[in-house]
């Protein structure tokens, strides 16, 4: 996947790490059989919190910001766009210990799986696949791609 980025917020975003990273979620996927996904355009759209809330309550009926939400794309060269939330990654880093870099790739990879089709909140079965992948793919990039 290439990495398009958008920032449309006033926090900092580290471009670069974000694109190293894209791109080893990219040959991940394609190890795992997801070959399509390299060549197409993943848009990762940075939002205040005021505007992550206001979308969440339009998209999902839930009235708080939230992380990131995925959206597909009808553009046969999209992967689809992740809009992401950094106060409230910062928030959850400091919760599950990953830091902010490890937090934000914990995101990166949770959009795309449902961008691929998964989904946690259809059932317990649903959820104990996604997040189980995603642990494990999660896993393996942070071995790769420095979190600092």
């Amino acid at each position: 996947m290439k990495l398009l980025l958008v920032n449309n917020s006033r926090d900092r975003v580290p471009e670069k790490w974000l694109a190293k990273w894209v791109a080893a979620l990219s040959r991940e996927l394609s190890r795992r059989g997801h070959k399509k996904q390299g060549r197409l355009e993943l848009v990762c759209a940075f939002i205040t919190s005021v505007e992550m809330k206001r979308m969440n309550r339009q998209f999902r009926g839930k009235d708080y910001a939230t992380d990131v939400l995925s959206f597909e794309s009808m553009d046969p060269t999209s992967a689809g766009e992740l809009v992401m939330c950094m106060p409230v990654i910062r928030r959850q880093a400091k919760r599950t210990g990953l830091g902010e870099r490890g937090e934000l790739g914990y995101m990166i990879v949770h959009g795309v799986l449902h961008l691929l089709g998964y989904d946690h909140e259809t059932g317990p079965d649903d959820e104990a696949r996604m997040f189980k992948l995603q642990d494990a793919i999660y896993s393996r990039l942070e071995k790769s791609v420095s979190l600092r």
